[in-house]
């Protein structure tokens, strides 16, 4: 049967991570490859893999070699042919021209000068800003001294706007324009800050403790920024303490978390519980070529250490539009089991997971074409939860609603900063009030990841 040899190829699809500790790295001199053989290595995998395979009619299963040809020579560029494969409906499925960089960020490594940010215009204005969300340790942003909160208008003395924003963040050292914002208004100050990129490897395992109420309750804190294999077991650890700590209640911060591994939102979500091993996490639906895989809860991490179960039936999600991807699968999955009571703003509304292919005869990293380093990570699947619930392109919705203040951002995992406080007021039975601020209407229109090839990413590595 197709299916069969269909299911049989995607088991030889293999993680990043587990494929590059042992590929030789290729020669920097490489032949170019032609841009029709990359073309063949698109339009072979889409027609095995994607998601939207239906909705597009040259990838039909009757369709002629001869009208493959000419849809093909209609597109110069491999970036362009990808384009006219994909489904109107599809944001997210992406090519990459150099896998090296992909495979990097996969792993967690970045050019990076360890501030992190987000951009926002303010409404019926043609004022751009940028604020501090946190700053990575080791970092140029640590050392010349930038803390969250900070607001930025400027680089290399040049306004921000919404058409130079991509272009002015870009290179590896820029000066930043610090800004003053109070009551809606942006005020250039005289200050400025120079910042330099490194390659940096972040542990997205960014904050742990535990805050002790007056009741007694014990409330532990989690800032967990990407959903990386290669810190799951500083994540399981994390646990561990909360554990020691005897915690009654937990807060998972996912306010900045765009996504990553479905393994090891799998996994979280596991911790998190423990009640539920071998119940049916989420469904991952596939094109018609292949057959559904329900993953489940489990008890061990990717690693074989055994999982440090909390045994919760309630837990708290910090949100907002930049929560996506396998932060939206671990809450959505979770809500079938235990109350999740998710507290800031709408998450960003992705559902499908991506496998990175490679062109080589079963798409693995092993025996690539060494002509060209071409790599793409298509939509392959859309995750249902246990009650059937998906295709939540609006985003999630959340319990309690509350809002970053950039006046007065406060400090991460302080149970005065606004959307902490909201939780812990929930917790408390309303005797931690959050503080009232004052919102101006703005827009998110970018963030410090937003050029990364792992952006908003939800992937397998493999498949069972």
């Amino acid at each position: 049967m197709m299916k069969n040899k269909i299911t049989h190829l995607f088991l030889l699809v293999f993680s990043v991570s587990l494929l590059t500790s042992c590929f030789e790295d290729q020669d920097d001199d490489i032949n170019p490859a032609s841009v029709d053989d990359i073309k063949d290595f698109i339009y072979r995998g889409l027609d095995i893999f994607y998601l939207y395979k239906g909705d597009i009619p040259i990838l039909a299963e009757d369709i002629s070699e001869e009208a493959v040809t000419q849809f093909k020579n209609n597109y110069s560029t491999p970036e362009n042919f990808f384009e006219a494969l994909l489904s109107p409906d599809d944001r997210f499925s992406v090519i990459y021209s150099d896998y090296r960089v992909l495979e990097n960020n996969l792993d967690g490594i970045t050019l990076n000068n360890g501030m992190e940010y987000g951009l926002v215009s303010i409404s019926n204005t043609n004022d751009v800003f940028g604020y501090v969300r946190y700053v990575l340790p080791n970092t140029s942003a640590e050392s010349e001294g930038v803390t969250r909160g900070m607001i930025f208008n400027r680089i290399d003395g040049t306004a921000l706007s919404v058409d130079n924003f991509r272009e002015l963040l870009a290179p590896n050292t820029y000066t930043i324009g610090l800004a003053n914002f109070e009551a809606g208004t942006l005020t250039p100050l005289e200050e400025t800050i120079t910042l330099t990129k490194q390659e940096y490897t972040e542990n997205p395992v960014h904050i742990v403790n535990t805050i002790e109420l007056e009741n007694n309750q014990k409330v532990g804190y989690l800032m967990y920024n990407a959903f990386n294999r290669n810190f799951d077991n500083d994540l399981n650890n994390a646990f561990s303490q909360f554990q020691a700590e005897n915690i009654t209640d937990l807060v998972v911060d996912l306010r900045y978390n765009g996504g990553g591994s479905i393994e090891t939102s799998n996994d979280l979500a596991s911790m998190i519980t423990g009640q539920f091993d071998g119940q049916l996490f989420s469904t991952q639906v596939y094109n018609e070529l292949f057959e559904d895989q329900e993953r489940l809860f489990n008890n061990e991490i990717s690693t074989g250490a055994g999982i440090n179960s909390l045994n919760l039936n309630k837990v708290y999600v910090l949100t907002t539009q930049s929560t996506a991807s396998a932060s939206e699968l671990l809450i959505a999955s979770l809500r079938p089991y235990i109350e999740v009571v998710q507290v800031g703003t709408a998450t960003t509304g992705k559902y499908q997971g991506s496998v990175t292919l490679y062109d080589s005869p079963d798409f693995s990293r092993a025996g690539a074409n060494i002509n060209h380093r071409y790599a793409m990570q298509p939509l392959i699947l859309k995750s249902v939860n246990a009650n059937g619930f998906t295709d939540y392109d609006d985003g999630l919705i959340p319990t309690i609603q509350a809002e970053e203040d950039f006046a007065n951002l406060g400090e991460l995992g302080n149970p005065n900063e606004n959307l902490f406080a909201a939780a812990l007021n929930d917790v408390s039975f309303g005797r931690m009030a959050p503080p009232q601020p004052s919102f101006t209407e703005v827009e998110l229109i970018g963030e410090s990841d937003m050029n990364q090839p792992n952006f908003q990413r939800m992937y397998v590595e493999t498949v069972e």
